[in-house]
């Protein structure tokens, strides 16, 4: 009798206290969003994506995605307005899975804010080489969507010159 009152109270004790699940965010509080970082790494190509160089560790300037399954390897600094001297060429490298089309809507980011309008790109033949111009330097956040898949990664478009 003893231990069903004790459980009784604990009871009424957990009740009057509230929940402990967390909160679930309200439709008007602003979503978290995680820095722009435009960064470029210099080193060595991801195992999987070497594929067609001749260099068993080649050395280009590539970006993965944030699920690791996408690399953008760069030939030249990407740039905005578009250089006069080079493409902003980016080899697109999907790890595994469909190929086809991919669909990128790029946001301009100032570290964790938007700015300006978002912008599309769609590259019929994915995986592969293709010329992505944006309207304006600065960090850009790719969501990248193609199959039934979609990632992001952050590219860094510098003014040219």
């Amino acid at each position: 009798m003893r231990t069903l009152a004790l459980l009784a109270a604990l009871a009424l004790a957990v009740t009057a206290c509230g929940t402990t699940t967390p909160s679930t965010p309200s439709a008007t509080e602003p979503a978290t969003v995680s820095a722009c970082d435009g960064h470029t790494d210099r080193g060595v190509l991801p195992e999987w994506a070497r594929g067609g160089f001749s260099n068993p560790e080649p050395i280009m300037p590539h970006v993965v995605s944030v699920s690791g399954e996408i690399v953008a390897i760069m030939w030249a600094p990407l740039s905005s307005p578009p250089a006069t001297d080079h493409t902003n060429k980016i080899l697109w490298v999907l790890r595994r899975g469909d190929i086809g089309a991919l669909t990128i809507t790029a946001q301009r980011m100032d570290s964790t804010g938007l700015v300006g309008a978002p912008v599309e790109r769609r590259l019929e033949q994915f995986p592969g080489p293709s010329t992505v111009d944006l309207p304006d330097p600065g960090c850009w956040r790719l969501t990248l969507t193609w199959a039934d898949r979609t990632d992001t990664l952050d590219l860094e478009y510098v003014r040219p010159g």
